[in-house]
């Protein structure tokens, strides 16, 4: 989820009109809806804000790094950990992955791919 700035949406009409680079990459190669929060609700955009800061203080800021390479391999491990070992208050004490598989189990037909493939961990 991004807010509706030019770096993330075009707006239809403004010129001819083809998808974002944005939309290209997160859906067209990775298969991520990318959505856009509501203009001026800026609460929503605030959470997006808040997790952009949590994974800076977790590499950029605690870490230097020699390479874009560096830095990708940690950030893979980072979310990794945050995804499979914190529990969050808004997922009632799950971790994401739990969340997930919790929602499949109750509900596959709403999944594309079985969750469990994720299950191995960063790089694999």
């Amino acid at each position: 989820m991004t807010d509706n700035g030019v770096q993330f949406a075009k707006k239809a009409g403004t010129e001819a009109y083809k998808p974002h680079i944005f939309d290209v990459v997160c859906y067209h190669r990775h298969g991520i809806e990318h959505r856009l929060t509501k203009p001026f609700h800026p609460w929503t955009n605030g959470q997006v804000e808040r997790m952009n800061r949590t994974i800076r203080e977790a590499t950029t800021w605690a870490f230097h790094y020699t390479s874009l390479d560096q830095l990708q391999s940690h950030l893979d491990d980072y979310l990794w950990a945050y995804n499979s070992a914190r529990p969050l208050r808004a997922l009632k004490g799950k971790t994401p992955i739990g969340f997930i598989l919790e929602q499949w189990q109750k509900e596959p037909e709403r999944f594309y791919d079985d969750p469990n493939h994720y299950l191995t961990g960063p790089n694999t």
